[in-house]
């Protein structure tokens, strides 16, 4: 049997497709795209639909010619004049059609949103790194005195604490007035928070800057992914969104490197915390001329903009195109229904835990969240200058730069890795390499033998010691799968949530981040004084351990899959290995479209 489309084909809706019984083979499809253009085939599955007369179509857009035809030619001796004939990828488990559009990639307007939404991503990496540095160097700049543990805790962990509080509320307030306005609003508090700790001389003061930058941190870490998953193509998606983590390592990079030049400098912490408005001033000022994402555009029923949003992001898709990828996702807005904004919220949470999908997606967004804290990374961030000072290194910040850059090119690593070889396996990578490395660094923290007396650390062992370049050796180990799995993949959160609870969903995955962090960052330096330091990254050790368990059993696949499609994956448990299976189907797939790009004449996109 042999079916031929002649020139440029479009579609119908994607609900035609679905009706009536049908049944498959495996054939080719001969796709003809103009008089001057090279005929080329393409695997597909043909189905007939035998109970309906309505016949499918493929959309298709060539270089010589455009128009819409009907039918395809049938050179078959069994089939009646009724048969529908609906064609979807082979290997693919839906009916989503196929999009063939002339040489079309990931566009710079697309780039250029990812890039200025992950500046929040730089800020929230540059205030987890200045801060180590700030509490070293500050000495008696505030109430002129040494600042204690319990001094440096509450600083550290007002930050956290101000993130918590605006974490809970962020994804319904973007759901409400956008996630641009949202991130320049972050923008603001970071700006008033930055002031009042270059102008403190006060311990209050610099702990109520913290809180107030927080806040802004908070918002910032729970939108900028949300708004990069919303604008990326899926089959890429993993990729920009890592870009946000990419900007938060090298915004850490950045404040150890500052912090460490400025080590030694008269008020240098107030310099380095004051560099924070430039990104800050940089972000507020490109959103003035940038949109909203079209997910949002189309959830407040602003299609026009939606469309003015899709054509700037694909330059070469068509009308017709961007009009069916607005109604795709105008079906796809199942808004929650309520008199008021209490009443949607409330309605809102009950949908989150009402429906199996939506609350095993919530499971699996808190516990990597809650993962990506309490297996000890950002402690280590908040207080490494500390713990290398403790092991006998005088120059803690130049040490931390290199903790920090192996956390930024992993990052890299992942940046590449994550779209290619999944989200699943990065992890199950990662999490056991750092329940090594943390088992190692426990076992060196006792031959060096450190305890407390008050706010000192003594250790037996005075100096450059042998276990301590051990530690170093393996904390940078830590740093490198932290990085590759946990560093990355619980900020693609915002894919495992239906549009209709995604803001909430969100809030709860991020506000279980920060109130891990508040906690962490509050408790960690009294652990190593209690537990010692053996018994503090043993613990984290432990809990990585379990971690790596939790992920095996939990967490599916979701490489490839659209933000909709994860809900199929969850509607009746985590389906480990059905989401492997379709990932991999859909790799299978775009391998064989993607082969086209070495051709003049067109390019399979995700519309």
């Amino acid at each position: 049997m042999k079916h031929s489309a002649r020139t440029s084909v479009s579609s119908h809706d994607q609900s035609e497709f679905l009706r009536g019984p049908r049944e498959s083979s495996t054939d080719d499809i001969e796709i003809h795209l103009g008089n001057n253009v090279d005929s080329k085939r393409f695997p597909y599955e043909i189905t007939k639909d035998t109970s309906s007369s309505t016949q499918s179509n493929l959309i298709v857009e060539g270089t010589q010619s455009r128009q819409d035809i009907n039918s395809f030619d049938h050179e078959t001796d069994d089939e009646n004049e009724n048969d529908r004939i609906v064609i979807k990828p082979v290997n693919d488990e839906d009916d989503t059609s196929v999009i063939i559009t002339f040489n079309q990639g990931i566009s710079a307007f697309i780039i250029t949103l990812t890039f200025v939404a992950s500046i929040s991503g730089f800020m929230f990496g540059y205030d987890t790194g200045y801060i180590s540095s700030a509490l070293v160097s500050i000495g008696t700049d505030l109430d002129n005195k040494v600042l204690s543990y319990g001094d440096k805790e509450i600083i550290t962990a007002a930050t956290s604490l101000g993130a918590l509080i605006t974490s809970t509320m962020a994804g319904t307030a973007a759901d409400i007035f956008g996630r641009r306005p949202c991130l320049m609003f972050s923008n603001v508090m970071f700006v008033i928070g930055a002031i009042l700790q270059i102008t403190a001389h006060k311990f209050w003061q610099m702990a109520v800057g913290r809180l107030i930058m927080g806040f802004g941190v908070g918002i910032g870490s729970l939108i900028s992914p949300l708004f990069i998953s919303e604008i990326a193509p899926k089959m890429i998606r993993g990729r920009l969104t890592v870009i946000n983590s990419l900007w938060l390592t090298g915004g850490q990079l950045i404040a150890y490197g500052c912090g460490a030049g400025l080590n030694h400098v008269n008020n240098g912490w107030r310099i380095l915390v004051g560099l924070s408005l430039i990104p800050t001033v940089l972000q507020f000022s490109f959103f003035l001329f940038l949109p909203d994402t079209p997910r949002y555009y189309v959830m407040k029923g602003r299609y026009d903009d939606a469309k003015s949003v899709l054509h700037r992001s694909y330059k070469g898709a068509s009308d017709d195109i961007i009009e069916r990828k607005v109604e795709e996702l105008r079906e796809l807005n199942h808004s929650i229904e309520g008199k008021n904004i209490p009443q949607r919220f409330w309605n809102t949470v009950k949908e989150l835990h009402r429906v199996p999908s939506n609350f095993r997606a919530l499971i699996i967004a808190c516990g990597l969240q809650a993962i990506q804290q309490f297996t000890g990374w950002n402690s280590l961030m908040y207080f490494s200058g500390t713990i290398f000072e403790t092991v006998g290194f005088s120059n803690s910040s130049a040490v931390s730069i290199i903790v920090s850059g192996t956390n930024f090119i992993f990052t890299l690593v992942a940046f590449f890795a994550i779209d290619k070889i999944g989200r699943r396996y990065i992890l199950l990578i990662g999490l056991p390499g750092m329940t090594g490395s943390l088992t190692v660094c426990a076992i060196a923290f006792h031959f060096i033998g450190i305890r407390f007396e008050g706010n000192d650390a003594v250790v037996s062992h005075s100096g450059f010691t042998a276990w301590g370049i051990v530690i170093i050796v393996f904390i940078i180990v830590f740093a490198a799968f932290y990085a590759l799995g946990i560093g990355t993949v619980p900020w693609q959160q915002s894919e495992l949530f239906p549009q209709n609870v995604r803001g909430v969903g969100t809030s709860y995955a991020t506000a279980t981040n920060w109130a891990g962090s508040l906690v962490i960052a509050s408790t960690f330096l009294t652990m190593l004084q209690n537990i010692t330091p053996t018994g503090t990254f043993a613990f984290f050790a432990g809990l990585s351990f379990v971690s790596t368990i939790f992920c095996y059993f939990c967490y599916p696949e979701l490489s490839g899959l659209e933000l909709e499609e994860v809900q199929t994956i969850l509607k009746d448990g985590f389906n480990i290995k059905a989401s492997q299976t379709l990932a991999k189907k859909r790799k299978q797939q775009v391998s064989r479209v993607t082969k086209l790009k070495n051709e003049p004449t067109q390019e399979i996109i995700e519309a």
